[in-house]
C-alpha cells in the first residue's frame, strides 16, 4: 500500500514567458498529475512571478501554489531557496516526496527526491555565461547525486545525463513530454502579418531561444538558397546570439526575409503557426526538441536537424538536415515547401506522445522513489 499523501512540487524555474520548456513541462505535467490522482495533495513552490501566472490557470484551483520570496533572476536568493528553502518547506508541509521539476533541487531534501534533469547540455555547448555554466554545472551535479530518482525526457538526454553526471543508469527513468502547450484560439493570419511585418509569403518558422547551440545562424545561410517569396521567422528571447543571426542574414543578403521576434504571447504564437508552411529547428542540441511535437500535431511539416534526440521524437515525420550544412537544410526545407503531405504523418507522430502517459510513468516514478528512499 502506497504511502503518497502529499507531493511538492519544486518550480522556482518559473519566469512566465521566458523558460520556455519547463515551463511548458509545468503546464503539461502538473494538471495530469492532479486529474490521475485526485486523491493525493499537491503543492507547487515557485517564484513571486510564477505564483502570479499560475493563480490565472484554471487547473491551479486544484493545488496549492505557495510563493517563495525570489524570482528566477535573483540568483543567489534562488539558490538558496532551492538549497534549504525546499527542504525546510518539505518538513513543514509535511511532503512525502518531492519533485523538482528542472534541474535544479535540494542536494538533501529530507524526503524521497525525484529529479527532472531536461538537459545537460551546458556540460559540453557553449549555452551560458562562463559563470552561470559553472553555477549550473554544480546545481544539477550535486541534486542528482542525492536524488532517489531522476526523470530524463528522452532516451538520448538520459544517456547525455548518464555520462556528464557520472549517475548509475538504473536511477535515471526516461519519461517523454507530451505534444508541448495545447493549441488554443491564434489570431487571425492578417493580423499576424501586420503586427509583426510578414509579406504575404510562405513562413517557416523556427521556434526556439536564440543561443549558440540552437544554431539559428544556419537557417539564415540556408534561406539564400530557397525562393524569393520564403521568409523566415525566429521566435524566442534573445539570450546574446541575435546579433550573430541578424550579421549571417546580412552576409547571405537575406536580411529583408528573415525576421527576429522576441517573446509572443500564446494567441500570437498559434496565430505564427497558423500561417507557417514549415517549421525548422536546427539546432545542434536537445533534450527533447518540444517545437517538433508542437509543429506535428498542427500538420505543420518539419524540417530538423539529424541529431539522435529529434529522430526519436520526430520519426520518419520529419526530414533531416547536417545541422552544418545550409546547402542540406534548404533542400530539405525546399521538399517540405513543394510536398506537404508529411504533416498527415505527423499528426499521427504527435498523437502518440500525451500528458497524461508522461504523468502515469511520473507517477510510476514516485513510488519507486518513496520505496528507494525508505
Amino acid at each position: 500500500m502506497s504511502r503518497l499523501t502529499r507531493v511538492g512540487l519544486g518550480a522556482l524555474f518559473l519566469d512566465p514567458g521566458v523558460t520556455g520548456g519547463s515551463e511548458t513541462y509545468l503546464h503539461g505535467l502538473v494538471p495530469s498529475l492532479v486529474r490521475l490522482r485526485p486523491d493525493l495533495r499537491f503543492e507547487v513552490a515557485t517564484t513571486r512571478r510564477g505564483a502570479e501566472a499560475l493563480a490565472r490557470e484554471e487547473w491551479a484551483e486544484e493545488v496549492e501554489v505557495r510563493a517563495l520570496a525570489c524570482d528566477d533572476d535573483e540568483p543567489f536568493r534562488r539558490t538558496a531557496f532551492e538549497r534549504v528553502g525546499l527542504r525546510r518547506l518539505a518538513r513543514r508541509r509535511q511532503w512525502d516526496l518531492l519533485h523538482s521539476l528542472s534541474n535544479r533541487g535540494p542536494r538533501r531534501a529530507g524526503v524521497a527526491h525525484v529529479l527532472t534533469v531536461h538537459d545537460v547540455i551546458f556540460f559540453h555547448e557553449r549555452a551560458l555565461g562562463a559563470l552561470s555554466t559553472y553555477g549550473m554545472r554544480w546545481a544539477v551535479r550535486t541534486a542528482a547525486s542525492r536524488a532517489d530518482a531522476v526523470v530524463a525526457v528522452s532516451g538520448a538526454a538520459a544517456d547525455d545525463i548518464v555520462r556528464a553526471l557520472d549517475l548509475e543508469r538504473s536511477r535515471v527513468h526516461v519519461i517523454p513530454h507530451g505534444p508541448g502547450r495545447l493549441a488554443g484560439r491564434g489570431r487571425p493570419p492578417e493580423e499576424v502579418r501586420r503586427r509583426f511585418g510578414l509579406p504575404d509569403g510562405r513562413i517557416l518558422l523556427c521556434v526556439a531561444a536564440k543561443r549558440a547551440h540552437k544554431n539559428q545562424v544556419l537557417l539564415a545561410q540556408a534561406l539564400r538558397a530557397l525562393p524569393e517569396d520564403v521568409h523566415a521567422v525566429l521566435v524566442g528571447h534573445d539570450e546574446g546570439y541575435g546579433a550573430e543571426i541578424a550579421a549571417a542574414a546580412t552576409a547571405s543578403q537575406v536580411e529583408k526575409r528573415l525576421h527576429l521576434i522576441g517573446f509572443v504571447s500564446d494567441p500570437e504564437l498559434e496565430g505564427l503557426w497558423g500561417i507557417a508552411s514549415c517549421a525548422v529547428l536546427p539546432t545542434r542540441a536537445e533534450g527533447f526538441g518540444l517545437p517538433v511535437l508542437e509543429a506535428m500535431r498542427r500538420g505543420i511539416p518539419v524540417a530538423c536537424s539529424d541529431i539522435p534526440v529529434l529522430r526519436e521524437v520526430g520519426g520518419d515525420a520529419a526530414r533531416y538536415f547536417d545541422p552544418g550544412d545550409p546547402a542540406g537544410a534548404a533542400a530539405a526545407i525546399g521538399a517540405l515547401l513543394s510536398d506537404q503531405s508529411i504533416g498527415a504523418r505527423g499528426r499521427e507522430r504527435a498523437a502518440g506522445f500525451t500528458w497524461e502517459r508522461a504523468a502515469e510513468a511520473t507517477l510510476d516514478v514516485y513510488e519507486r522513489a518513496l520505496a528507494r528512499h525508505g
